[in-house]
């Protein structure tokens, strides 16, 4: 449930108690959960993303227990996971790096402008992927842009572009003049049409480009971000320490 192993969730639990000075220790009526338990409902609750309510019931705890507790550990996790998201030139090397951008759902909140996405059909916030050649992920932009926004935005907005400096990238037409981003496809001007290198040139391009697909199908198997998931339920501004916690947890499950 929880998409770590057993000594994996362990280390996980021993990080966040040194990081939290031994917040946890009861000097009074014990915990409803303590915090191996809370840890273990925190990243399960991101892993499935379950209502904080069913989440309880799992767990034998009140759903404000369970908010209490999110609120609490997820800043927490994403600070001690943070060593474990590597540099994204350590996992590419040399190579280029795919970008793209991908929606992940959330509800339409009134009173947040630009949060409908009409590419997607759905609302939701805009994270910026790069990948390498082979698929895996190499970084995620840790700063959520409202979905609305254009992926050309999006990718210096995001922060993904400081984190790829210098290094050669690859992007859909999306991202056609964006700086940073050196190889696009030929695009096709208003009365013409592309010749034939041109043409070969975009489809062997789209083929390459397929593997980010896969590195963002990947990061999704954490369901908080899936559309199968359901949607991101908690308030848009909590959204951000969420995702670097996230990003922490699938670059820490990864290691060996």
């Amino acid at each position: 449930m929880t998409g770590l192993s057993g000594e994996q969730l362990t280390e996980l639990v021993t990080r966040v108690y040194a990081a939290h000075g031994g917040g946890f220790v009861s000097r009074g009526r014990p915990y409803a959960l303590g915090l191996f338990g809370s840890v273990a409902l925190v990243v399960c609750v991101m892993r499935k993303n379950l209502t904080q309510a069913f989440a309880g019931a799992i767990f034998g705890v009140s759903q404000a227990t369970v908010s209490r507790r999110w609120d609490l550990l997820r800043p927490l996790i994403a600070q001690v996971l943070a060593e474990f998201v590597p540099h994204p030139r350590e996992l590419v090397g040399t190579g280029t790096v795919l970008v793209d951008g991908t929606i992940c759902p959330c509800w339409d909140w009134r009173g947040i402008p630009d949060l409908y996405s009409a590419k997607a059909g759905y609302a939701g916030m805009n994270i910026q992927i790069a990948a390498t050649l082979s698929g895996r992920l190499a970084a995620v932009g840790p700063i959520p842009v409202h979905g609305a926004r254009h992926d050309a935005h999006a990718f210096a907005a995001s922060g993904l572009t400081a984190l790829l400096a210098d290094m050669p990238t690859a992007a859909d037409l999306g991202y056609v003049g964006v700086e940073g981003i050196e190889i696009v496809p030929f695009k096709r001007l208003p009365g013409g049409d592309l010749d034939n290198a041109q043409t070969d040139f975009n489809t062997a391009l789209s083929k390459i480009r397929a593997a980010v697909e896969h590195a963002i199908a990947h990061l999704k198997t954490w369901r908080i971000l899936s559309e199968e998931g359901g949607r991101y339920r908690a308030p848009i501004q909590k959204y951000q320490s969420m995702l670097k916690a996230v990003i922490g947890l699938y670059f820490f499950a990864a290691c060996e």
